[in-house]
């Protein structure tokens, strides 16, 4: 893919449904009694990983456009596979998965792409086995095969890293454990799957103080089936968000944005930065929140350059689309507490910082972050790595380069989060 420097944006945009709250949607359906129909289902491969998976778990499943309706066979009716499920390319559906399968009383096996098989699994893996469910991994990474179990035994357990994956797991696993299962966390993380949980009927309650926030629900929770819309992906709204803000004179107006305060850490970072976005028409939707997003190019005086601490697990994904944008700022940016990145689909601190060394940036590289100074970025050839958020982001920064095309190697990955994004970034581009 050649990006061409660009003059501005300009323009409304249909963003697709957001990613981590389709994956959610399919699977707790797939856990209720009655058929659910979505709305706005994402177009990704990673959410269409997902609906195989469930497909081969005996839940009838059907799709018309961005619309799926789902045949629940209740929380532990699913069927013994006869063969592995491929997650794909996608973390979310191997660890939510393995949370639904440990409460299920057969063995399966769940596998995925190369990268996949380097990720971290041991994460769900330990607090899963602990509820009573076997597994065989080689060195705690996929293929995973699971030896369910039901009911499994209650727990309560401290999330070791902010991850709502984690936490998504382990919940979607306490609804067939013989007791109360309760997280406790002392990073806030997505809470999507809470309140999609209770959209569906099930009693999710939340204690704690002082930053520490224990979430639980028991076994004896059933889940009925509901109707759902997907808000537009706020990750996917940040590299349009990022274009016209490094574009000078560019407008930008995006419809039914989720706006869940879990999620919304990349508008807050952006207002420390000086942008002008502004969020209107907000209300709620099947319990999140929801608005339209304006924004209007140019950029104040930063404030703040330096991201860390709990601001991070909020902001995660967008990371290297802000990278980008940390070129333009006077004050530059500087990211700390983010080694989660590194074991992303690709290690994308080195990612980001070799692609902005390419492109002639002024970037340092630590081992939990990166310093990007204000640089002019020259056009240059870059790889993607196989990783969706860099094909984009790198997508955005070619935008703002001068000097020639920027070419990035890979770039079919965007199919994993956003089929027809480059599509979409074309129609809102003005060039010279």
């Amino acid at each position: 893919m050649h990006i061409r420097p660009a003059k501005l944006v300009r323009g409304a945009i249909a963003l697709p449904g957001d990613k981590s709250i389709s994956h959610r949607a399919a699977i707790i359906a797939a856990m209720a009694d009655g058929e659910t129909r979505i709305d706005n289902f994402a177009s990704s491969v990673d959410c269409a990983a997902t609906l195989e998976c469930l497909k081969k778990l005996g839940v009838r499943i059907r799709q018309e456009g961005a619309t799926v309706w789902v045949v629940g066979v209740g929380k532990s009716g699913f069927q013994a596979p006869d063969k592995p499920l491929d997650c794909g390319n996608s973390g979310t559906t191997m660890r939510l998965m393995a949370g639904v399968l440990a409460g299920q009383e057969f063995e399966t096996v769940l596998t995925g792409d190369a990268s996949l098989r380097q990720r971290p699994m041991k994460r769900v893996i330990e607090p899963l086995s602990r509820m009573g469910a076997r597994f065989e991994s080689a060195e705690g990474k996929a293929p995973l095969t699971i030896y369910g179990r039901n009911p499994l035994k209650s727990t309560e357990y401290h999330l070791p890293i902010a991850s709502a994956q984690i936490k998504s797991s382990i919940l979607l696993a306490g609804l067939n454990s013989d007791g109360e299962t309760a997280v406790v966390e002392n990073v806030p993380t997505r809470d999507h799957t809470e309140r999609m949980l209770r959209w569906f009927g099930v009693d999710v309650r939340e204690t704690g103080s002082g930053g520490v926030k224990k979430i639980s629900l028991t076994g004896e929770e059933r889940l009925s089936a509901a109707q759902l819309f997907i808000p537009s992906d706020i990750s996917s709204a940040a590299f349009f968000i990022v274009a016209a803000l490094g574009l000078a004179g560019s407008t930008l107006s995006m419809q039914n944005v989720g706006l869940n305060p879990t999620r919304t850490g990349v508008i807050e970072a952006l207002t420390l930065f000086g942008a002008d976005i502004r969020r209107v028409n907000r209300r709620e939707v099947n319990n999140e929140p929801v608005g339209d997003i304006l924004v209007a190019g140019d950029l104040a005086a930063a404030s703040e350059k330096v991201l860390r601490g709990g601001l991070i697990a909020n902001l995660i994904d967008e990371l290297p689309i802000l990278a980008i944008l940390g070129t333009q700022l006077e004050s530059g940016l500087e990211v700390r507490d983010a080694g989660e990145l590194r074991v992303k689909e690709t290690d994308r601190i080195a990612a980001v910082v070799e692609n902005l060394r390419r492109m002639s940036a002024d970037v340092e590289e630590f081992d939990d972050g990166f310093r990007v100074g204000k640089s002019q970025l020259k056009g240059a050839r870059v790889d993607s790595y196989g990783d969706h958020r860099i094909a984009m982001a790198f997508s955005i920064a070619g935008l703002l380069a001068t000097g020639g095309a920027t070419e990035i190697d890979g770039a079919e990955c965007v199919d994993v989060s956003f089929p027809g994004f480059f599509e979409t970034l074309q129609n809102v581009v003005v060039y010279e």
